[in-house]
């Protein structure tokens, strides 16, 4: 009896631990509607609501999602000087399926603007700021303040989005515009289903 007591206390505590290893790894994203109802499209004149305020009314992290819906349309993520110009020749991302879905995948500027010029001279054009992971934004506060306040100040301005210059690699087209698709966790729910595998066999025996 002692020894049944001793391999199922060993069997809890094994689960247990396991499930304290895997929560660092378990990610949760969040998907915005760009627009909220009315969608990627011309800002209507009368509301007089921009992409922009839009965005800056949400707080963006790493792994969330964009949602574009439009019609007759198509989206593209440029770098800030063509965000200005609403022109790009060679986008780092492209989309006309009506139905986008982009992956915010680092912390930073994304530029969108329409693929239609004119569209995007009438507004349709956006940034969003992807906040930096908890432990990098202590960091950066820790060495700003250790900055005298004219260099604290500069620091602030240059990553501002006013500067022309766009950090991302665009040479590697590593976003892609999916339907409905969330962010692809497919190893870790695959490591959880093998270890749930395991565990249901220790408890059979």
């Amino acid at each position: 009896m002692a020894t049944f007591f001793f391999i199922s206390f060993c069997k809890i505590f094994l689960l247990f631990s396991l499930v304290s290893f895997l929560k660092p790894f378990s990610v949760s994203s969040v998907e915005f509607q760009v627009g909220d109802g009315t969608g990627w499209a011309v800002p209507n004149s009368e509301t007089g609501q921009s992409y922009n305020q839009w965005a800056s009314e949400n707080r963006f992290q790493i792994s969330d999602t964009v949602h574009f819906k439009y019609q007759n349309d198509s989206v593209m993520e440029v770098t800030g000087e063509e965000y200005e110009r609403c022109v790009s020749p060679r986008p780092s991302f492209f989309s006309n399926t009506g139905d986008t879905v982009f992956v915010l995948d680092r912390p930073g500027y994304f530029y969108f603007i329409s693929g239609i010029t004119s569209h995007c001279l009438d507004g349709e054009k956006m940034i969003i700021k992807v906040l930096e992971p908890e432990k990098e934004r202590s960091s950066s506060s820790s060495s700003s303040s250790s900055l005298s306040p004219s260099q604290a100040s500069s620091q602030s301005y240059s990553s501002g989005p006013s500067s022309v210059t766009n950090t991302a690699d665009v040479s590697g087209a590593k976003k892609k515009g999916y339907g409905n698709v969330p962010p692809n966790y497919a190893v870790y729910d695959s490591i959880v289903f093998i270890l749930v595998d395991l565990l249901l066999g220790l408890f059979a025996r």
